[in-house]
């Protein structure tokens, strides 16, 4: 059997001490996750962290640095992901915006907020993502590259 990672791509949205979170149905419990999703085809790694911000969440974002580069094996399928988080700033919400199906909706939450409710988190990687992010972890956007 061939492996094959998935790409996915997450970012980290702070306003004044609150998280952009997502809340959404994942194996019939509802968790919370940063905005994130897969690469799609032809889609740069911005793009992509772009845009499930906005399908998942109704917010536009400017990404401002990238966080970090994970590797993650869900327990629940075996699937490895690998994740590039990167740290956003809010720029506009359209709440007229139609979210992906299987989101509750977008929540501001602390980090005390957050960690209160492990139980509720989709997977480790999303409170790992916020204390990088925490910790001053920011790499500039141009490590990313796109092909020529």
């Amino acid at each position: 059997m061939r492996f094959t990672p998935h790409v996915t791509v997450a970012t980290v949205v702070e306003d004044q001490g609150r998280f952009l979170l997502v809340e959404e149905l994942a194996g019939g419990q509802a968790v919370f996750n940063q905005p994130a999703g897969h690469l799609e085809a032809d889609e740069s790694l911005i793009d992509a962290a772009l845009r499930e911000t906005l399908e998942e969440t109704g917010w536009q974002v400017e990404l401002t640095a990238v966080t970090g580069i994970y590797l993650y094996t869900a327990p629940s399928n075996g699937v490895t992901y690998q994740r590039v988080c990167f740290a956003a700033k809010p720029l506009q919400h359209l709440p007229e915006s139609p979210l992906d199906d299987g989101i509750i909706g977008p929540r501001w939450l602390t980090r005390a907020e957050l960690a209160a409710q492990p139980e509720r988190w989709r997977s480790e990687l999303v409170m790992r993502c916020i204390d990088d992010y925490l910790a001053g972890e920011r790499f500039p956007l141009s490590l990313i590259r796109d092909p020529a």
